[in-house]
């Protein structure tokens, strides 16, 4: 007869205390038993770790800043213009482009859970998945934003957008004074993911102006 308790716990000490090691023990069970390809894994990684994140969402702002005729289009149809650029895929779909003047400022959340476009801003951040975040973002987005250090005048309106399984929202931050002169990729460097998630601005370090 065995032992449920003892067994539990002797089954409990075989699997390492450190995460990443525990994921690799199940990995390699599952790779055993034929549950998993090794290779569709290694392809996830890479795409994590190269093919998706803020960097592709900073590339899609400053080619819609430099590029007049693109930004109609990003406001247009942001899911083709985003990818015109080769950014699509899952959670990538439906996508809408929200625009920062100085009259309107946009701050993303979802509601339910955390619908986010991960081809261009990546996984979404735990703050953005949390339930005071959620909630206060429709409620007071003013004192969210406060925290995040954006401090707005007390004339700008602030629009919330509720990202869905439907629609997922992108912000076009506005364009910092003093980077008129900057290339693609001066200004791809600027943009941040809070900044297009609507709790950041984009800004110019000290001495990089013109």
């Amino acid at each position: 007869m065995v032992d449920s308790k003892n067994h539990k716990n002797h089954v409990h000490s075989l699997v390492p205390s450190d995460p990443a090691l525990r994921v690799k023990v199940l990995e390699t069970l599952l790779v055993e038993k034929g549950l998993i390809d090794p290779a569709a894994i290694d392809a996830i990684v890479e795409a994590f770790e190269s093919k998706i994140g803020p960097q592709n969402g900073a590339r899609v702002i400053a080619k819609a800043w430099k590029n007049s005729d693109y930004m109609q289009r990003l406001r247009e149809d942001a899911t083709e213009a985003i990818a015109e650029l080769g950014y699509s895929g899952l959670q990538g779909e439906h996508m809408v482009a929200v625009e920062n003047t100085d009259r309107v400022h946009n701050l993303v959340v979802c509601t339910l859970c955390s619908c986010y476009p991960w081809p261009v801003l990546g996984i979404p951040p735990a703050w953005y998945k949390s339930e005071a975040y959620r909630a206060r973002a429709v409620r007071d987005p003013r004192s969210i934003l406060a925290e995040f250090d954006v401090n707005l005048p007390s004339e700008t309106e602030i629009q919330v957008w509720d990202s869905t399984a439907e629609v997922r929202y992108l912000v076009i931050p506005k364009r910092p004074e003093g980077s008129e002169n900057h290339s693609e990729e001066q200004l791809a460097s600027l943009i941040t993911r809070d900044s297009m998630i609507g709790t950041g601005l984009v800004t110019i370090p000290d001495g990089q102006q013109g």
